[in-house]
């Protein structure tokens, strides 16, 4: 599969399995804070391909070695700072059981919502994202993301009147 070519230079993904191995390490090292080495790997990617046209412009492959690590790195400390430090739950914690009848009641009370939230509500407590949900209503992430929030609220409220 080729992703991108100029004047007989190798294509994108040519370049990228050539340094997958450098690559790997790189994201190895940073792989922390509830983030993957493949997340960290994909990040790095997309960072090179929005770069490729300064990648391409780089001839001795030392110095493309030494610009892809710099991109790595880079994306991967910029990565790490963005995600929070997970809190550790506290030590005394039990897992709570799950109850069919709070599932049930749940469904209930958002087959009381209106219509595009119902969609998005449904959508998220099966796990779908926030860019697959807008995919599905036609709304943007942003919006996905305020729409859930005073969705909670709402079902909080309906469930303390009851």
């Amino acid at each position: 599969m080729r992703y991108y070519s100029v004047k007989g230079q190798e294509s994108f993904n040519e370049i990228i399995l050539r340094y997958r191995g450098l690559l790997y390490s790189v994201c190895n090292r940073y792989k922390r804070n509830g983030l993957s080495v493949d997340d960290l790997l994909q990040e790095t990617t997309l960072s090179l391909w929005d770069r490729r046209e300064t990648l391409y412009g780089i001839s001795s492959p030392m110095k493309q070695a030494g610009w892809i690590w710099r991109v790595a790195r880079s994306t991967c400390i910029d990565l790490h700072r963005r995600t929070p430090e997970p809190t550790p739950l506290p030590e005394n914690y039990e897992k709570p059981t799950e109850d069919p009848s709070l599932h049930d009641a749940l469904h209930e009370l958002i087959a009381l919502l209106q219509e595009p939230d119902r969609t998005i509500a449904e959508m998220h407590i099966q796990g779908f994202d926030y860019e697959e949900i807008g995919k599905a209503t036609g709304l943007s992430k942003t919006n996905i993301g305020t729409r859930l929030t005073r969705i909670k609220v709402k079902l909080k409220d309906i469930w303390n009147e009851k």
